[in-house]
């Protein structure tokens, strides 16, 4: 059965994920170094992971493949996801895919040096009403998908 994983630590679509996951009866799986709010649907799993670098996104990597969903926005993780042949989509709606995770990982690596070295501030753009529609229209459509 397909399952939906979720880099839960600051995933500002955590209700919208529930409501559609809901909607095709698929389980979701949080993810995350820290507390998350416990849930009484048994289609709802909550696991902590170690506080260690990187433990919920190795979490994650080792288990999802194809016919599963993952929602993060953890670059270097959709790319580990997207290898294994699962549908990864961000919280704004932006689908990874082998046709446009080299670039997002070659942009997200060119932001870093740029912040390094001091020519970017590296302010990320607020979270927007049209991203949450966009993410709920791009995460309803992989659902349907993995469904097939």
């Amino acid at each position: 059965m397909p399952e939906i994983y979720v880099d839960a630590d600051a995933c500002p679509v955590k209700a919208e994920i529930l409501k559609v996951a809901e909607r095709h009866a698929l389980p979701v799986t949080f993810v995350a170094n820290s507390g998350l709010r416990p849930s009484r649907d048994p289609m709802v799993k909550n696991v902590i992971v170690s506080g260690a670098f990187d433990a919920a996104d190795d979490w994650i990597a080792e288990r999802a493949g194809p016919g599963d969903v993952v929602v993060t926005a953890d670059v270097p993780l959709a790319g580990r996801c997207v290898a294994a042949g699962a549908l990864v989509t961000g919280p704004s709606g932006r689908v990874f895919d082998t046709t446009n995770i080299g670039m997002a990982t070659a942009m997200r690596n060119l932001g870093a040096h740029l912040r390094e070295t001091g020519e970017s501030k590296g302010y990320n753009a607020a979270f927007t009403p049209r991203d949450r529609s966009q993410f709920l229209e791009t995460f309803d459509r992989l659902c349907r998908r993995v469904k097939r």
